[in-house]
């Protein structure tokens, strides 16, 4: 055994250099244990990150179509806002306009009526006034037939006489009041 030792020594095997069994099973070991990584292990990796990725791009792609729908109903939802506003808007004009045709008609109608009014008073003092009159010319008459009947000391009974005095009278009566208004 010394002897061995003595031999190794003397053949000078250095630490540094690795057996050449042992970095044959190494090298072996390692091939197998990468076969097996690339043939099994690999391609579950690869099924996962395909999973992954599909997942990952599937939810962008939901998202996207989500923001589309959203942007869709906001734009409809806008839209209905502003045919919303211009329907309000239209109907407000009507009201107003609705307002003033009414507002007119009751003017028009308080006119209408204020001219109906002032026509009745009209014909209602000319009627009071016509009936004045006669009355007046009855009255005047009667007085004229008086006065004329003490003045010229005869009797005025005669009512055909009496109707043409009177009516005289009252001729020159009006003559001298229009031509007393016109000057």
């Amino acid at each position: 055994m010394l002897n061995a030792a003595i031999m190794a020594a003397e053949e000078g095997s250095n630490p540094l250099i690795p057996n050449l069994w042992e970095l044959l099973v190494t090298v072996v070991g390692f091939a197998v244990l990468l076969f097996i990584v690339f043939k099994y292990v690999m391609p579950a990796f690869e099924k996962t990150f395909a999973e992954r990725t599909e997942a990952i791009e599937g939810g962008i792609a939901k998202a996207e179509a989500a923001q589309a729908e959203a942007n869709a109903a906001l734009d409809e939802y806008k839209q209905q806002l502003v045919d919303a506003r211009t329907e309000a808007n239209r109907i407000r004009e009507e009201a107003r306009a609705e307002g003033a045709q009414i507002l007119a008609d009751l003017k028009e109608k308080a006119a209408a009526e204020s001219a109906r009014i002032t026509e009745q008073a009209h014909v209602q003092i000319e009627a009071e006034r016509q009936a004045a009159v006669v009355s007046l010319r009855a009255e005047v008459g009667t007085l004229a037939t008086d006065l004329a009947s003490r003045i010229v000391g005869e009797s005025l009974a005669d009512d055909a006489r009496s109707g043409r005095v009177v009516d005289r009278f009252l001729a020159d009566l009006e003559t001298s009041s229009s031509a007393g208004a016109s000057k």
